[in-house]
């Protein structure tokens, strides 16, 4: 005997039958499986159409049922105009926040541009100033050399 308590003989087989009963039984498996699986197609597509047929006249006499008595339909008019009036307050505030947060990031993106301008512009004056003035210092000087060369031909 192994250590882990287990037999390791085979069992002794049950008494064999014939092949030609075998063989009757396989094949009475095979027809009961494949009626019962023709049967099991054939149920199925009767059951899906009937089935959404029950579920969509379920849903329209959900839909109907508030609408039958003058009451009950007042109620349910009522019910949904107060859901579309919460509704629309709701849009309304979304609009409102998502416009002034807009707005507010103009407003922030706008003074940032003006600036950046602003900064832009003074310097391109100061560079502008400081070129005029190499320039005119430039041809004070040239004017002053022409002049004494002049002088000098004179």
């Amino acid at each position: 005997m192994p250590v882990n308590g287990t037999n390791t003989q085979p069992k002794s087989a049950p008494a064999s039958r014939s092949d030609s009963t075998k063989a009757r039984e396989g094949f009475t498996k095979v027809r009961t499986g494949s009626v019962s699986y023709a049967r099991h197609t054939a149920e199925r597509s009767v059951d899906v159409p009937v089935g959404a047929a029950l579920m969509v006249a379920d849903r329209v006499t959900d839909i109907v049922e508030p609408f039958t008595g003058r009451q009950s339909a007042n109620r349910e008019l009522k019910a949904i105009r107060t859901r579309a009036e919460r509704e629309l307050n709701r849009l309304e505030r979304r609009g409102a926040t998502a416009r002034r947060k807009t707005r507010t990031r103009v407003r922030r993106t706008r003074g940032r541009v003006e600036r950046d301008l602003t900064r832009r512009r003074r310097k391109v004056q100061t560079t502008v100033k400081e070129n005029r003035a190499r320039a005119e210092g430039g041809v004070k000087r040239a004017q002053s050399a022409v002049q004494e060369r002049v002088s000098t031909l004179v």
